[in-house]
């Protein structure tokens, strides 16, 4: 009721304010005519001083002075006729007002019922917190989200491998025990689109493999799991996710969709902060770079994030075996400069800011090229800190270390 209280009065207001303009307004200057006479009167100034002067005979400066006289008492005249009529006609007036007026205050209240939320209660941060939290323990399970999701037409496979999935479904009916077959089933469902009957036999890896079931196999159940349900993560994927990350805590797969879930339930600061870590941990082959980059922007403006900008595919800036031969033409010491700028501008970025591991190999090699094998080697060692035990990220860095001599 309050919030009707108060706009309604300031409506009114503000229709008061344009009525009352419509009725009582007048045009402050007057008729067209009030300018005549000021010109006139201006006009026999000048003929009485250039007369003064000798500039004009008398006798010219008295027909001025006539016809210029003349020309005063009619606009006078014009303008003293026009005073009544000037005035704003009362009815004509008040439904102009009166139109204004319920514009004003129908036009708001219709805006509103269209695009407002009526009785819609405040938000603190605390009620929105909460109501995140109520989301994330009340929502939906697997199977209401797969209910939801419309029956797609089969795969367009060739026959025989049709006929070839058909018998190793048959085959894992009659040996449900069989590790293998439920290995090539789960790939192969997958492959098909089938992903219900993929998590189906990813769940039967895991209960086969008990405990030396891997942080892969728990994320690869939760991607089919979210895939079935239409890109929902649903509790249970929730389950195997944690799972995932629990023994391994660097999992991308499980990374992005833990990130996803936040998002849907409405924590879009956390999904955020995940991707974001992911983003920067990620090399740009990896499977989930290419959604996570697309969505990433999206997901940083829901977060309030404004000043989050997408860093491009190799990284950022960092001198490259292009920029280092493009140089080439540069005199040496130029040559010199340019590229322990570059190398400087990196290096700050990843003490700064962090990085991919491809940007920590590029730093490497490069202050290798400058001669630089002590800061080359500092840098190996804190890469191999940064991204202890992921060995795909220790991969490049590896590499690098060992073209630029300082991998012992």
């Amino acid at each position: 009721m309050l919030f009707w209280i108060l706009t309604g009065a300031v409506a009114l207001v503000v229709a008061a304010g344009l009525a009352f303009s419509v009725i009582r307004g007048k045009r402050e200057t007057g008729p067209a005519e009030a300018f005549d006479l000021q010109v006139y009167r201006d006009q026999l100034i000048e003929i009485d001083a250039d007369a003064a002067r000798g500039k004009i005979d008398p006798e010219e400066a008295e027909r001025l002075r006539v016809e210029i006289s003349r020309r005063l008492l009619a606009a006078d005249a014009k303008v003293q006729g026009d005073s009544v009529a000037s005035a704003q006609p009362a009815g004509a007036s008040g439904a102009v007002a009166a139109l204004m007026a319920v514009a004003l205050i129908g036009g708001g209240f219709g805006l509103y019922t269209l695009l407002g939320a009526q009785g819609y209660e405040d938000l603190p941060l605390q009620k929105r917190l909460a109501a995140a939290q109520r989301t994330l323990n009340d929502r939906g399970s697997q199977a209401e989200a797969e209910a939801n999701i419309p029956t797609l037409p089969p795969a367009d496979v060739p026959d025989d491998y049709g006929a070839l999935v058909e018998r190793l479904r048959t085959a894992t009916q009659e040996r449900p025990d069989d590790l293998q077959g439920q290995l090539l089933l789960a790939r192969s469902e997958a492959a098909l689109g089938n992903y219900k009957a993929a998590y189906a036999a990813q769940q039967n890896i895991i209960r086969l493999k008990g405990d030396d079931a891997s942080a892969r196999d728990y994320a690869d159940l939760a991607d089919m799991m979210v895939l079935a349900a239409g890109g929902y993560v649903s509790p249970e994927a929730q389950k195997a996710l944690e799972r995932a990350l629990s023994m391994d805590a660097r999992n991308g797969v499980a990374r992005f969709y833990g990130g996803l879930m936040m998002a849907q339930t409405g924590r879009p600061d956390i999904g955020f902060r995940m991707w974001e870590a992911l983003l920067r941990d990620s090399q740009p082959s990896d499977p989930w770079v290419e959604p996570l980059r697309a969505q990433i922007e999206e997901m940083a403006m829901r977060a309030g994030q404004n000043r989050f900008t997408l860093p491009p595919l190799d990284g950022g800036p960092g001198p490259s075996a292009e920029d280092i031969a493009n140089a080439a033409d540069m005199s040496p010491e130029d040559r010199q400069a340019m590229i322990r700028g570059m190398v400087d501008q990196l290096s700050n970025r990843l003490a700064t800011e962090g990085g991919p591991p491809q940007d920590w190999a590029r730093l490497i090699s490069s202050l290798a090229t400058l001669g630089d094998t002590d800061q080359a080697a500092a840098i190996w060692t804190e890469a191999q800190r940064v991204f202890e035990g992921n060995e795909d990220a220790l991969a490049p860095l590896r590499t690098a270390a060992e073209r630029a001599g300082v991998a012992e």
